[in-house]
């Protein structure tokens, strides 16, 4: 028997009974709940839901309108993704001042190159800031600054343009600002980051700074899914590259900046791909899928990698010892 497997996401006030409202209609239609999942952040409900629609006694329109009905009645804001809807591929970008992380998305997919098939788009790009209008505008894209000024952002209006675009994954290239809950819970699994370091080593501001006053030799930057945990979502994949005596924050920053916009491609293109999912809160590559996913360092470095000594094995000789040699 073929599941379909569909995935409803609550968002909201945390209403006392509001679990039971929703798995009971659910029930009253035939829908078989596969799992559920609950958090509260700040204030914030939110619950994700994966339930079998194969059988339903009702259609996706009606389903759609019944749950529509039931969050205004609770004052949530409820979601559903049939697995059709996932193949929406519609990628916004968000942006703040810093152009060769979302140059790089726009350039890839003017040539056919954000999904391996060809076959996603970047929409909209959406910035906390006006600095990048005009390379929207070079790249035929619209823009909109959701910003107050000093990039604050007005996450009503960013949901609003998500919504509109119909947004199927957001890609924050260099985005300087956290997004809430508010933002977060509503597209889980669905925001990807590139953060400039080797995660878990300094999180947060001033990455590059923080590598440098630290006297690291190895630096690295990575993409990872967006949680409400400040950069502690899921590692996609990761570049790193060596640093130079008495390097300058700058000069690091010039070695890492191309390696942002690679990673952050990289994680985009596997997402679309459909060839990671998150296990346990870590991302694992799909059995069978097709892509050939570049999560580390690239295959010279790999190589360059010493193989002994391991502890409590023997060391391998080139040479066999000859008789009489000492």
């Amino acid at each position: 028997m073929t599941r379909e497997l569909t995935e409803i996401t609550v968002v909201g006030g945390d209403e006392t009974g509001l679990i039971a409202r929703v798995t009971s209609l659910l029930f009253e239609r035939g829908i078989n709940i596969e799992g559920l999942d609950q958090a509260v952040r700040e204030g914030v409900f939110r619950m994700t839901t994966r339930v079998d629609t194969a059988e339903m006694t009702t259609s996706r329109g009606e389903l759609r309108r019944a749950l529509a009905e039931l969050g205004r009645d609770l004052d949530v804001d409820i979601q559903v993704r049939f697995p059709s809807d996932r193949d929406a591929r519609r990628v916004a970008l968000l942006v703040t001042k810093e152009t060769h992380a979302p140059e790089a998305m726009l350039e890839a997919e003017a040539n056919g190159e954000l999904a391996e098939d060809g076959e996603a788009e970047i929409p909209v790009v959406i910035g906390n800031r006006g600095d990048l209008r005009s390379l929207a505008e070079r790249y035929d894209k619209p823009f909109y600054d959701v910003g107050d000024g000093s990039g604050n952002t007005d996450e009503g209006r960013l949901l609003d343009l998500l919504a509109e675009y119909d947004v199927d994954l957001i890609a924050l290239a260099r985005y300087m600002r956290i997004l809430s809950p508010e933002v977060v819970f509503r597209y889980e699994g669905r925001i990807i980051n590139v953060h400039p370091s080797l995660l878990p080593a300094f999180p947060g501001a001033e990455a590059y700074r923080q590598a440098k006053d630290a006297g690291v030799r190895i630096a690295g930057v990575t993409s990872h899914y967006v949680t409400t945990d400040l950069d502690q979502g899921p590692v996609i994949a990761q570049r790193a590259f060596d640093v130079p005596d008495g390097a300058t924050v700058e000069e690091i920053k010039r070695r890492g900046q191309p390696l942002e916009a690679e990673v952050l491609l990289e994680a985009v293109r596997l997402h679309l791909a459909d060839a990671i999912a998150v296990h346990r809160g870590t991302v694992h590559v799909r059995e069978g899928t097709d892509a050939e996913p570049d999560l580390g360092l690239p295959a010279a470095a790999s190589e360059a990698n010493p193989e002994e000594p391991v502890d409590g094995e023997p060391l391998t000789r080139s040479d066999p010892p000859t008789a009489g040699s000492d």
